[in-house]
């Protein structure tokens, strides 16, 4: 695991009773947060407050120490390691404020700490959003001190996105935030809670951690991009051919009706249809694809030959459901699907197979995402769309597009391959899934289709490089985003986390198709 930014800092984690030993404290702390025990001081802390010294609540808003569940980061994850060093690094750097930190799962612990604070003199509050939807920030917004917001990246970044654009739109003056792999821009960010206890009620406490983010994200780079013309389709030609495509959506129990999303018919199917599917796949057909597959991996992890065999027989049986209905897209509640019983193969595999051949394999059942897919392939004749959860990182002026599907034919069914990994699914380490290192130095361009308001959404990125981070999932596109960073934080909570990315610069034709439709196209930084 990438250390983001953080020194290798001993000794012990913040105690939740004094004189307790770390591996007490780290059993329970969670227990500590329910409870709204105020916490007492680590053994490389003053025994007392000084006269005067700030008192800061550091929330880590998680599951529990280790991950139990399939999540970002993944299954087995420690997070003592990194509370430990933040909290000794806190404790190191900011002699004159005394920090105090508890875990807290959800809006029930947070308001019982809340509750515990009123008399500790508790100057402002320090929340970290270590697991993705755990709604701990929210509660201590709401009590109107100073809250400084900081993303685990990589393990909290959709609910810290999400919940940071809902802030946002609130305008709320007393919330500042940190998205950043360097602790230095959080330190920075720190100093403002000193001036606000100064200033009063009058400090703006956003606007100042706003001014250090923004003198501490780095300026653009230049941004020239390696030759790539798209030829895109007109239009009509867009319109016709969204027509004549079909989605299917593979959600539960039973099939539903369907629906229409852009022009694009969209049919909802019973998970058993797939795994029919599945099991009369050809097994001698599905050794070839998994040979194909294992031959053009330049790394395999974690996965059998078995598990590979399995992934293939699931790319044929979803091709034959495609072809039974007449469909080029399909996209499946793929962990719903496997945890519940109603499918037995992971679908990333085949997902990725497809989306190399032309056609359209969405993950999670995300029909927004994949008509989004349909509608840039159809836009950029073939080029294949990439589902993922984004993450910002202003340290080095970067959003990382992570998801464990991605095609390594990014130019099309025509164009050149790039490298491909064949490892787990990264959030519970189980089935076969992929990494592709997709290629540097080229424009992206980033949407996403809101069939309910008319609009899409847009960005663009040139991509440089693939982050290596083992947590969350395993394809990590890194670019640097065209435009205005801090207006790319804005949007989360109206569009939700999945983006789709398209190599290729698709201003001009999602502009001409969004006019020639009557909607409207978002700029998003």
């Amino acid at each position: 695991m990438r250390n983001p930014g953080f020194p290798k800092t001993p000794r012990s984690l913040c105690a939740a009773h004094p004189g307790i030993s770390r591996r007490s404290f780290l059993a329970g702390c969670a227990a500590c947060a329910g409870a709204a025990g105020i916490p007492g001081f680590p053994d490389w802390l003053p025994a007392a407050p000084q006269a005067g010294r700030m008192r800061i609540r550091v929330l880590y808003a998680l599951h529990g120490p280790i991950q139990e569940v399939p999540d970002w980061p993944n299954k087995g994850f420690d997070f003592r390691p990194f509370m430990e060093r933040t909290n000794a690094e806190l404790a190191s750097r900011f002699r004159d404020i005394l920090f105090l930190p508890v875990m807290a799962t959800g809006p029930e612990q947070a308001q019982k700490i809340l509750e515990g604070d009123a008399g500790a003199g508790i100057d402002g509050y320090l929340v970290f959003q270590m697991n993705c939807w755990n709604r701990v920030a929210q509660t201590f917004v709401a009590s109107g001190k100073p809250v400084l917001y900081a993303d685990f990246q990589f393990g909290g970044s959709g609910g810290f996105l999400v919940y940071t654009a809902g802030f946002l739109r609130a305008g709320t003056p007393n919330l500042g935030y940190v998205a950043s792999s360097r602790f230095e821009d959080l330190a920075a960010a720190i100093k403002c809670f000193p001036e606000a206890k100064a200033a009063g009620p009058s400090y703006d406490f956003a606007r100042a951690t706003a001014k250090i983010r923004g003198s501490l994200t780095p300026k653009p780079g230049g941004l020239v991009p390696r030759p790539d013309p798209v030829r895109a389709a007109s239009p009509d030609e867009a319109i016709r051919r969204m027509k004549a495509s079909r989605v299917l959506a593979v959600q539960g129990p039973e099939p539903s009706q369907g629906t229409t999303v852009m022009e694009i018919p969209v049919d909802y199917l019973a998970f058993s249809e797939v795994n029919d599917a599945w099991a009369k796949a050809d097994k001698a057909e599905a050794k070839t694809v998994a040979d194909r597959w294992i031959s053009g991996a330049s790394r395999i992890e974690g996965v059998s030959r078995a598990e590979i065999e399995n992934s293939a027989a699931m790319y044929l049986g979803m091709k034959a459901v495609l072809k039974k209905h007449g469909a080029n897209a399909i996209t499946i509640n793929c962990l719903g699907g496997f945890y519940g019983g109603h499918i037995h193969a992971y679908p990333c595999l085949g997902f990725h197979e497809l989306n190399n051949e032309g056609l359209v394999g969405g993950c999670e059942c995300d029909v927004a995402s994949t008509t989004t897919m349909v509608v840039g392939g159809i836009l950029s004749q073939g080029r294949p769309g990439y589902i993922s959860d984004p993450v910002i990182d202003t340290a080095k002026r970067r959003i990382i597009y992570a998801h464990c599907v991605a095609s390594n034919k990014v130019f099309g069914p025509s164009g050149p391959s790039n490298p491909y990994q064949i490892l787990t699914h990264s959030e519970d380490r189980q089935g076969a899934s992929l990494r592709s290192i997709l290629p540097a130095g080229y424009m992206t361009t980033s949407i996403k289709i809101s069939n309910e308001r008319k609009e899409i959404i847009f960005h663009q990125g040139l991509s440089m490089d693939n982050d290596p981070d083992d947590r969350a999932c395993r394809t990590k596109l890194s670019a640097e985003p065209v435009g205005d960073i801090e207006k790319l934080f804005t949007q989360w909570d109206r569009w939700g986390w999945h983006r789709v990315t398209f190599f290729g610069d698709l201003k001009k034709p999602v502009n001409a198709l969004a006019e020639a439709l009557g909607w409207t196209v978002a700029k998003e930084a």
